[in-house]
């Protein structure tokens, strides 16, 4: 049996970041709103195309806003201490 395989996604983060609702980010990337819904839940893989326009709408790498992995709490990587050499 296949193990299931999880994408993590920061796609609710940025989409708040710029005041855009789920309907508006569907909209903008031509699909249904549900399935924004269900991309960020993580239901549903995004098919490359659907992690290419959102990646070129933000103007960020794909795996900035997809991951195979869980991405670090923002407040984790706040709280780290610099490195200054």
């Amino acid at each position: 049996m296949a193990k299931e395989i999880k994408i993590h996604t920061r796609l609710p983060m940025l989409r708040s970041e710029r005041g855009l609702s789920r309907k508006e980010m569907a909209d903008i990337l031509g699909i249904h709103y549900q399935t924004i819904g269900y991309i960020e839940r993580g239901e549903y893989m995004p098919a490359l195309d659907i992690a290419l326009r959102t990646a070129a709408y933000f103007d960020l790498p794909v795996e900035a806003i997809f991951s195979l992995e869980p991405f670090p709490s923002l407040t984790a990587e706040m709280l780290k201490p610099s490195s200054s050499a």
